[in-house]
């Protein structure tokens, strides 16, 4: 085996499909009306989670889970996204 080859399998990377939870609960001061649309007040809300802690949130808890699943259970787009990772990775 050449050090050439021994490289390209240290340099390998392993992909799979995870399912995460997770659970914010914080206080936040932010106008009124960013709480109608609940698809700009989610991103806003991340946003402003990983941001961090200053006068306008203050976090109270934060928990998170994550855990590997089969890939049997992860959509066709998924699993088509997958293999293509995988087959890139074996081109690099």
């Amino acid at each position: 085996m050449t050090s050439k080859a021994a490289s390209h399998q240290d340099n390998k990377f392993e992909v799979g499909v995870y399912e995460c939870e997770i659970h914010l609960k914080f206080r936040l001061i932010e106008e009124k009306c960013i709480l109608r649309d609940r698809d700009k007040l989610l991103e806003l809300l991340i946003e402003a989670f990983t941001v961090g802690a200053d006068d306008y949130l203050e976090p109270l808890q934060a928990q998170v889970e994550a855990q590997e699943i089969s890939e049997l259970e992860a959509s066709p787009q998924m699993r088509r996204q997958l293999m293509r990772l995988r087959n890139s990775s074996d081109l690099a």
